[in-house]
């Protein structure tokens, strides 16, 4: 079934997009997808190199008639979120992403489908390879870990491209042109400590809660869906009241982009308590399930005994820690209040790993405003810093500022409706985008971002939708070809 995506329509991009889920690519262990990108370049007859930062840069000349055009930038990037069912054993940094066709839509096996940007890199490849298509120079970046800490354009030279219009082939939704996006921060709240021994006589247990739909920590974060490090911190804190429960270690979420969806907690309780501990989960799901009806469907909670850890966590250091997860903000803090529609700032608890001497808590905060992203930052400061825990801040990107006035998207819009009788918008997204970072190291680049219907990226749901890459080709064409 995988090799049928070879086959969809245009078929120059799906079968590089197939190409590319053969190749491992998570974020931070990129190196197998840059080589496959120089070889398919040299392969093609294409001028490319890596820079300094990563990116794989490729230039292609313009068609005759057309070298006085200006030089457009395609930009997309390489890596993708690695997430998976609780039951695959799906390896990200040596399997290939099993694809298989489900109606009007390409998705994967139990892992993400990698189309956030897979396809972006697909349609590019697709250019530089195509011989139909009347352009002026071109010029492609395809960026480093955008999700994680988007190092390759933090780290990219002022002296690497040329290009006056980026194209940033990274939007979910066919005829949304985006000309703005938020700012991001990664908040990370740190604790050593020195753990102490189980009391005598008490059992380890292990909690496990999933089931949940998780998503993207920018457009899907106005959906209300659960997240499981919320979740779980108020089942433990519930258990420490009740059963005497003592913690051992907490793991949850495994990206601070995606809204975490399983959360794995080993407690200590006296054996007496166990069947209470039982019942607690049993109503927690019941509880949680009731909360989220609509939303999330398949939450679960289990329990089972499991061999006593050698240490845990001291007792005032593990409610300190707990209290600050449960009190942390987590979610939309507001929308923007002049688009009231779009959310303007928030905070995904995305990561949690306690155990072994040592507490993380790792957050993604978002913002398309300056003032409300130091607000959020210092919120989240000062609720983990009365916890006792390091607050630090890493992976900054400012805000996308719109520009309403942009030739090249009004470009787009004309030609979009002569293509299809259809009139595109222009949009601004809570999502985080490059063209942020780009724009402040090109910042007389016209600047643009768009795509085919994507749905569920940053989770094993996502899907790519068939017959808007079918649309969005020609119309790629058809605007390289204008400008």
């Amino acid at each position: 079934m995988a090799q049928l995506i070879k086959d969809l329509d245009p078929q120059i991009v799906w079968k590089n997009f197939y190409l590319l889920t053969q190749v491992p690519r998570p974020s931070g262990h990129l190196e197998k997808v840059q080589q496959f990108l120089l070889d398919w370049a040299k392969e093609h007859g294409i001028e490319a190199f890596k820079d300094n930062a990563e990116n794989i840069v490729m230039r292609k000349p313009a068609t005759p008639g057309k070298e006085n055009r200006k030089c457009a930038v395609l930009q997309a990037h390489m890596d993708m979120v690695p997430q998976k069912v609780d039951e695959s054993t799906h390896n990200f940094e040596t399997d290939p992403i099993e694809t298989y066709i489900d109606g009007d839509w390409v998705k994967a096996k139990g892992t993400t489908l990698g189309s956030d940007d897979g396809i972006g890199v697909a349609a590019i490849m697709a250019v530089m390879e195509s011989k139909d298509i009347k352009h002026g120079p071109l010029e492609a970046l395809i960026t480093a870990d955008e999700e994680t800490c988007m190092y390759g354009v933090n780290n990219l030279s002022a002296d690497t491209l040329s290009g006056e219009i980026l194209l940033n082939i990274d939007h979910e939704t066919i005829g949304e042109f985006v000309i703005g996006s938020a700012g991001g921060v990664n908040i990370s709240a740190t604790l050593k400590y020195k753990e102490v021994a189980p009391e005598e006589g008490d059992i380890a247990v292990k909690v496990t809660l999933k089931g949940l739909r998780g998503g993207h920590s920018g457009l899907e974060i106005n959906q209300n869906r659960g997240n499981a490090n919320k979740l779980m911190a108020r089942f433990v804190r519930q258990a420490i009241a009740d059963d005497e429960a003592r913690l051992c270690s907490w793991q949850g979420g495994n990206m601070r982009n995606a809204i975490p969806r399983t959360a794995v907690a080993v407690l200590s309780v006296p054996k007496e308590n166990f069947d209470d501990l039982c019942e607690l989960a049993q109503y927690c799901e019941q509880v949680f399930t009731e909360e989220f009806r609509g939303v999330e469907e398949g939450i679960s909670m289990s329990v089972e005994k499991v061999e006593m850890p050698a240490g845990q966590v001291p007792l005032e250091i593990q409610d300190n820690i707990v209290d600050a997860i449960m009190a942390c903000h987590d979610g939309v803090l507001r929308n923007i209040p002049s688009i009231p529609t779009v959310v303007e700032t928030s905070s995904n608890l995305g990561i949690i790993n306690i155990g072994a001497g040592e507490a993380s808590v790792l957050i993604l905060a978002r913002s398309s405003n300056e003032t409300m992203m130091e607000y959020i930052q210092e919120m989240q400061e000062s609720c983990f810093s009365m916890a006792g825990m390091k607050v630090e801040y890493g992976g900054n990107y400012g805000a996308w500022q719109p520009n309403f006035d942009s030739p090249i998207v009004a470009k787009m819009v004309e030609v979009y409706r002569k293509l299809y009788n259809e009139e595109a918008k222009a949009d601004v997204v809570h999502a985080g985008l490059e063209c942020s970072i780009i724009g402040g190291v090109y910042p007389k680049m016209d600047l643009v971002s768009f795509g085919p219907t994507l749905r569920s990226p940053h989770t094993p749901d996502e899907k790519c939708n068939i017959p808007s890459v079918a649309k969005f080709w020609p119309f790629l064409k058809a605007l390289l070809e204008e400008i």
